[in-house]
């Protein structure tokens, strides 16, 4: 079986949470179907990710991208108690190692300590 866009995108689709995938320009090149859901008539592909975020998740999100190419991997960004998540910023790199994208992860949660990791009950 050949791996293509389509069964990469079906994947993904299968993943029960927001996957929303930008270039470096900020620029959304996918989002799969929770997100598509999600942000219906928000943002879609093709906006900048900056245009659902504020001045300060801007700056935060270009301060993951420079740590990205520092070679730091996933990384915790923030706990969303209104919709019960923890939100992470994954680098994507090319065959060389070398950052072309992100993508911000949602995962939903039971309860968390402080530390935005799960306690007993998630």
């Amino acid at each position: 079986m050949k791996i293509d866009f389509d069964i990469l995108s079906a994947i993904l689709d299968a993943y029960p949470y927001q996957v929303v995938f930008c270039d470096r320009s900020h620029i959304i090149r996918y989002m799969n179907k929770d997100a598509r859901e999600r942000y219906a008539g928000k943002i879609g592909i093709g906006d900048s990710i900056f245009g659902c975020h504020n001045q300060s998740s801007c700056q935060k999100i270009e301060a993951f991208l420079a740590r990205a190419d520092a070679g730091e991997e996933e990384m915790f960004e923030a706990i969303n108690p209104a919709a019960r998540e923890r939100e992470f910023f994954t680098p994507v790199r090319d065959q060389n190692g070398t950052v072309i994208g992100y993508f911000e992860r949602h995962e939903y949660y039971g309860e968390l300590s402080n530390d935005g990791k799960s306690g007993q009950n998630n």
